[in-house]
């Protein structure tokens, strides 16, 4: 399988392609819920909320902070994390607006 090759795409088409990249695991789409619910944690406490190893969370966190999902700050030796409710606002604008392509479709 060859290489993607980004440039021949829009930075548009390019930016919903890596947002639904990284939404496309359900560990990452349960961190996000959990970080809607409490609205701050520490990485510690979802690996006992998710399941899953610390290095494991801690890969996908880094993931979701690459896009702007979310944001930590460092508090001690810990990380605190929470959504970016301007950057999510962006992405869910970007989604939607792509999503409602169909309603402006007068294709069979």
């Amino acid at each position: 399988m060859g290489v993607t090759k980004s440039e021949k795409f829009t930075n548009l088409q390019n930016e919903i392609a890596q947002l639904a990249k990284v939404l496309g695991h359900p560990a990452r789409v349960a961190i996000i819920q959990h970080l809607f619910k409490i609205n701050t944690c520490i990485c510690c406490d979802l690996v006992d909320e998710i399941g899953l190893a610390q290095p494991t969370i801690s890969q996908h966190l880094k993931e979701l902070k690459s896009i702007g999902i979310i944001k930590g700050n460092i508090e001690g030796t810990s990380v605190c994390y929470c959504i970016d409710k301007h950057n999510w606002s962006k992405m869910k604008n970007l989604i939607t607006e792509f999503l409602d392509l169909d309603t402006t479709s007068n294709c069979c």
